[in-house]
């Protein structure tokens, strides 16, 4: 048989390790559930880096490692923030409903980065959304792009 168009491991097919995820420069802020959140991800990703080395799955290592490097310094960076006392003014982990000058109402929860989702109704704190409500009270209202919307209820 003819070797002419077998092409010969000479090592550059290795992925090698893949270069790390960015880390947000904002202060890595996360509720008590999103720091379980975070642990979990490292949890599992250490058994997904386990199985990719007992089948010597060099693509599946490197994207483990690359994710499990991510989310380790995520939980070295996390800064857990106590819940609120109380829903006086929009602050980090309160719900805070918004009324639509359209009459839709929405619901959010303002959450750390990571945990943030706002199709489940959580928002990152560093959201122009988020920012544009820390502080406020209910009643208020607030520019957003070339909307207003008022800040319905505040709830714990």
């Amino acid at each position: 048989m003819s070797r002419a168009f077998v092409r010969e491991d000479d090592g550059t097919n290795d992925i090698g390790e893949l270069p790390d995820k960015l880390i947000s420069e904002h202060r890595n802020l996360v509720t008590s559930y999103g720091l379980a959140l975070i642990d979990a991800e490292v949890e599992r990703l250490n058994t997904v880096l386990a199985v990719a080395r007992a089948d010597n799955d060099r693509g599946a290592l490197a994207g483990a490692a690359r994710e499990l490097r991510y989310w380790t310094q995520r939980r070295l960076s996390a800064e857990v923030m106590p819940a609120p006392a109380d829903a006086g003014t929009v602050q980090f982990g309160l719900r805070v409903v918004i009324q639509r000058a359209d009459g839709r109402r929405q619901t959010f929860r303002i959450v750390g980065e990571d945990e943030a989702d706002p199709t489940l109704g959580t928002l990152s704190y560093v959201s122009p959304l988020a920012q544009a409500l820390l502080g406020k009270s209910v009643g208020d209202e607030v520019l957003l792009g070339n909307a207003m919307i008022e800040i319905a209820a505040i709830e714990i």
